[in-house]
C-alpha cells in the first residue's frame, strides 16, 4: 500500500473497537471455538492494519506537505453525519433492553447493548468507504484483490452462519455484510472506467 487515498482510516479504528466487543460477546455467550478463534484472528489482523495505515498516512502527509486530501475530508464528513444517529440508536436500544429483558449482571447488559450496536449498526462503519467512492466517483483505489477477499469472506460467513453454533445476533450480522458488498459491486459496475 503506497497511499491511503480513497480508504477510510477512521473505519479501521472503529472496526477494531467493534471486533473487540464481538469477541467478548462470543466468549460470554459460549459460541463455538471456531467462531471465537476467527474473531480473535480478525482482532489481531486489525492491529496490523492500523499500524500499517498510520505509517502510510504519515508518509502521505509528508508527501503532500500536510494538506488535507479529499479522502480525509469526505471520511470526516461521513462520520460526522453518521455518528449522532448511531449514538441515539445505541442509547435507545440500551434503555429498551434494560427495561424489558433480564440479564445475569450489569456486564452482561452492557455487553448485549454494545454488541447490538455493533451488529445492528455495523454497516454504518462500512458506509464511509461507500460515501468516499461515491464522492470521488471512483473505485480505482480499491484493488481487485479487495473485492475477491470481500466476496470470499461474504460467502464463507454466510455458509458458516448456517452450519456453526453461534448467537443469533452474530448470525444475522453475516447478512448485513452482504448488503454492503452488493453496494460495493454496484459501485464497481457504475464506475467501470477505473477497471
Amino acid at each position: 500500500m503506497e497511499t491511503m487515498e480513497g480508504l477510510s482510516s477512521r473505519a479501521l479504528l472503529l472496526n477494531q473497537a467493534m471486533e473487540l466487543v464481538v469477541l467478548l460477546y462470543l466468549i460470554e455467550e459460549g459460541s463455538s471455538w471456531l467462531v471465537q478463534v476467527g474473531s480473535a484472528f480478525t482482532l489481531i489482523l486489525g492491529f496490523f492494519k492500523i499500524i500499517k495505515s498510520v505509517q502510510v498516512r504519515k508518509e502521505d502527509k509528508e508527501r503532500t506537505g500536510g494538506v488535507e486530501s479529499l479522502t480525509e475530508k469526505y471520511d470526516r464528513l461521513a462520520f460526522r453525519y453518521l455518528l449522532l444517529p448511531l449514538l441515539l440508536l445505541v442509547a435507545g436500544y440500551s434503555v429498551y433492553c434494560l427495561l424489558t429483558w433480564y440479564y445475569r449482571s450489569w456486564y452482561s447488559w452492557l455487553l448485549e447493548s454494545l454488541v447490538a450496536l455493533v451488529y445492528g449498526c455495523g454497516f454504518i462503519v462500512m458506509t464511509p468507504q461507500l460515501f468516499i467512492n461515491w464522492r470521488l466517483k471512483s473505485v480505482a483505489h480499491l484493488p481487485w484483490k479487495f473485492f475477491m477477499y470481500k466476496a470470499m469472506n461474504t460467502f464463507i460467513d454466510d455458509l458458516f452462519a448456517f452450519i456453526i453454533k453461534m448467537p443469533t445476533l452474530h448470525r444475522m450480522s453475516c447478512f448485513r455484510d452482504d448488503i454492503v458488498f452488493a453496494i460495493f459491486m454496484y459501485q464497481r459496475y457504475v464506475y467501470k472506467v477505473d477497471l
